[in-house]
């Protein structure tokens, strides 16, 4: 297999789907159509190039709060490695129609309700603790029933006060209009998925890039002791893979955003993809058997994801 675009040859390894040529930088993925180029290739800047300054971003990591306090001192380093890890940038629009319960109209129709039994109850227990069974309790009985139309009979036992609830409440949930609201939640997203599949579980859930610094991807201008890694996700396979994490996103965003939804659709539309290399900091501690792994973009000094902290 030669390069398509400089024709050296190409070797990749078993599953690999993405591979960039070493000679010349170019990008070539395995899709239906078979190898082929990739349209845009680009690469991020490595700012955090040294040991000192990884340590520098972790050290206040993991030593925050009392009970962390020197854990980076009291832990073993395992690892600490630099790679450019393949990105796909997957374009994708989500529109997300939610209907969740009004609070507001719910508040007042728990206040009404709260109300109404407070002076159903608290007549009937003014009638038996005033006077003895009979007058006490057929006085308050027959006030509460001429207020209401009902008579004494309609209150000689709890059927009122059952059919008096319901009634009032069923105003709240049978008028329904009010106790519920459509929202629309409309957001883009440049959604990032990791093309190594042995990252999987460092795949970001709500990290974003810096996009604006992006270059495009040169290989000769990159450091040679920093390894670019080749990919075995495909693009249709990150597509596939940004559009459920993305409904994944834009739901969790909805239930912090209101309570009790009801309904909650997305509409997910992919527009252009690109692959973006990324420097990568590696990191894996040992603390007393507990494995401690931390995932630093070498751009922008964040860290990514962080596990056993």
């Amino acid at each position: 297999m030669k390069c398509p675009n400089c024709g050296a040859p190409i070797a990749p390894k078993f599953g690999e789907m993405v591979i960039t040529c070493e000679y010349c930088g170019s990008g070539v993925t395995l899709g239906s159509q078979g190898w082929t180029n990739i349209q845009k290739q680009t690469v991020l800047d490595l700012k955090i190039a040294s040991v000192d300054e990884v340590d520098s971003i972790i050290k206040p990591l993991m030593d925050k709060g009392l009970l962390h306090r020197h854990l980076q001192e009291d832990s073993t380093r395992e690892e600490m490695n630099l790679s450019y890890i393949p990105y796909w940038i997957v374009s994708v629009s989500a529109r997300t129609s939610v209907v969740a319960a009004n609070e507001m109209a719910q508040i007042g129709q728990t206040a009404t309700t709260a109300a109404l039994m407070g002076v159903i109850l608290g007549g009937m227990g003014g009638g038996f603790g005033g006077g003895g069974r009979g007058g006490g309790f057929g006085g308050r009985r027959r006030a509460i029933g001429d207020a209401w139309g009902l008579g004494t009979s309609g209150l000689r036992s709890g059927t009122f006060m059952l059919g008096s609830f319901m009634a009032f409440g069923g105003m709240g949930m049978g008028y329904g209009g009010g106790m519920r609201k459509a929202e629309q939640m409309d957001a883009n997203y440049n959604f990032p998925v990791v093309a190594l599949k042995a990252l999987m579980e460092y795949q970001p859930h709500n990290y974003v890039f810096n996009l604006e610094g992006r270059q495009l991807f040169d290989i000769t201008k990159l450091p040679k002791s920093v390894k670019v890694l080749n990919g075995d996700v495909s693009e249709d396979a990150a597509k596939s893979q940004a559009k459920t994490l993305v409904d994944q996103l834009q739901t969790e965003k909805a239930h912090a955003k209101y309570h009790m939804i009801q309904q909650i659709h997305t509409d997910l539309d992919v527009g252009d993809v690109e692959l973006l290399h990324v420097p990568i900091w590696f990191v894996r501690y040992d603390h007393k058997g507990k494995k401690i792994v931390l995932v630093i973009d070498a751009n922008s000094g964040a860290v990514i994801n962080s596990m056993g902290l």
